[in-house]
Formats: structure tokens, C-alpha cells, sequence
């Protein structure tokens, strides 16, 4: 297994440590590097926990991967599509699996900046889902979506089922790529086609086969007293500990099993992870999932 050497791993450590040192640099950090096999070829682990914590940054800190929980949740769409309980082309598969998907309209907005609401003019397909042109956006990316979003206080970070599936597309179906809460709606998929929370699909059929401990849309306890701390900066580079807290909260809160069940299993935002075993598991699935999705 390839290695960077010491000369080079000492100039990467020197390199990181500096951005944890100054002022107004990030409170700590963890790095890893892996090969395209998932072999770890330099991992590092400076600064502290949080801008006001003690306590170290250490390579199994946890983090709020957010985004990041997307590839994951491809991964279980295209299991689905091997065993053909799902489909990347088939509108008629997806409308009947989730029928909001057939009604959902498209917003729009004039030149007074009035918003309306449209028919869409083509059916929602896996595939668009899995590459982000099935229309849908993101509220703190998208101005039309977030004058529509804040009168109902309605956030697509808010871990509420509602907020995510009850919101309308931005563009028609197929006709451009934004990144969006669409891989929400293909982890919707995958639990209505396989009859799992989203989570417990990903432990089952992702995680647990491969030895992955520290992934998981709900920490554990041993997770979440290594969690790493979120900050905000203030327009003048100024960094503080997050008044209102972590920004993904429910998952953190919940304690027993109906908590569980009502809290949303989010494919598009949902995981925390040890950023080593994030890196080091999912380089082969990636590979061998993403051939299948551009294979058209």
C-alpha cells in the first residue's frame, strides 16, 4: 500500500496545524487521504473539539457529514436497481412508489416577483433524482424556494419530513442540474421499495457487511460524546460557537424508538460519521455504482 513520505507527511501535518493555529483559523480539523481501493495514505487530527472545548480533535472525532450522506444513499438506490425492486428510467415505478411525486408542481416566479405554481411538463425519473435534475432545489441555495419556504418556516435542514417532501420543484423535470433535496426523495424510494428506514437499509445492507461502526443517521451515545462542535463566521472572519447549537438537532435529541420512527431518515443530509471510515469504505462502491448511472 502506497504512503506519502515522512518528508511530505511532516509538510501536510506542519501545513494543517497551521490553519488551526491562527487567529481566526478553524477551532481543529480532521484529514485523510485514501487510494482509490479506500487504503488510507495519510490521515491527521489537529486543534480541538470546538472553539470552546478542551478537548482534542483526534482522528474517531464525529462529524455531521450532511451532504456527504448522499453518496451513501446512492448506493442503496443502485442496490435497489440490481435486485430490480427499483428502476433509473421509470417514471410509472416511481409515481406509484410515491405518488407526491406525480402531483408536484413547479414554481415559478415573474418579473414583480410574484410566485405561482405550475404543472410540470415530463414524469420524474430514479436517474434524475440520483443526478440532480429532477427539478428540485434547496432553500438556502435558491431565492424563489426560500421566499416560498420562509413564510411557513419551512427549512430543508430542518430533519421534518414536511419541509423537504411538501416543497414544489424550481425547474421542470429533466431540463437543467441544481442541487436540491432531491436524493431525499431517492432515499423516499428506497424505503418504500424495501419497507426499511433509511438508516436501518444503510446499517443492514451497507454498513454492517463491511465492518462500518461509526456511520449512522442517529449517534450513538459514544458517538455523540465525540462529536465535533459546529461554528458560525461573522462577515468579518470572525468565528463563534453557534448559539442555537448544532444545526441538524433532532437526530441528536431523540431517546426512545417512537422518537426514532418520527424523526425523518434524511438520504440528502441525515449521517454522521469518523471521517476515516467514510473515506477509506465507499471508494468502491462509488466506482462500481456510478458506471451504472452514467451508462445511458
Amino acid at each position: 500500500m502506497a504512503k506519502v513520505t515522512a518528508e511530505i507527511e511532516a509538510a501536510l501535518k506542519s501545513k494543517l496545524d497551521s490553519l488551526t493555529s491562527r487567529p481566526n483559523g478553524v477551532p481543529g480539523l480532521v484529514y485523510v487521504a485514501v487510494n482509490k481501493d479506500g487504503d488510507t495514505v495519510f490521515e491527521h487530527a489537529s486543534g480541538k473539539r470546538g472553539l470552546d472545548s478542551k478537548e482534542p480533535m483526534t482522528t474517531d472525532t464525529v462529524f455531521w457529514i450532511a451532504s456527504c450522506t448522499k453518496m451513501i444513499t446512492s448506493i442503496a438506490a443502485m442496490q435497489l436497481v440490481e435486485q430490480g425492486k427499483l428502476a433509473l428510467d421509470d417514471v410509472s415505478l416511481v409515481e406509484r412508489l410515491a405518488p407526491e411525486l406525480k402531483d408536484v408542481k413547479v414554481l415559478q416566479e415573474n418579473e414583480s416577483g410574484n410566485l405561482t405554481l405550475v404543472e410540470k411538463e415530463r414524469g420524474i425519473t430514479l436517474r434524475m433524482l440520483l443526478s440532480h435534475t429532477a427539478g428540485f432545489g434547496y432553500d438556502f441555495l435558491n431565492t424563489k424556494l426560500r421566499k416560498w419556504s420562509e413564510p411557513i418556516g419551512a427549512s430543508a435542514l430542518s430533519a421534518r419530513k414536511g419541509d423537504i417532501l411538501l416543497q414544489p420543484l424550481v425547474n421542470q423535470p429533466g431540463s437543467r442540474w441544481e442541487y436540491g433535496v432531491n436524493l431525499d426523495w431517492a432515499g423516499e424510494l428506497v424505503m418504500r421499495a424495501s419497507g426499511l428506514k433509511l438508516n436501518d437499509y444503510m446499517q443492514k445492507y451497507i454498513f454492517e457487511p463491511v465492518g462500518v461502526k461509526d456511520v449512522s443517521m442517529f449517534p450513538t451515545e459514544d458517538m455523540k460524546r465525540r462529536l465535533a462542535w459546529v461554528h458560525s463566521r461573522a462577515s468579518d472572519g470572525t468565528l463563534s460557537t453557534r448559539e442555537e447549537g448544532h444545526p441538524y438537532q433532532s437526530p441528536l435529541r431523540i431517546n426512545t424508538s417512537e422518537e426514532y420512527e418520527s424523526t425523518y431518515h434524511s438520504g440528502g443530509a441525515g449521517c454522521f460519521a469518523v471521517p476515516k471510515e467514510y473515506c477509506s469504505t465507499f471508494p468502491g462502491f462509488r466506482i462500481q455504482h456510478s458506471l451504472t448511472l452514467t451508462q445511458k
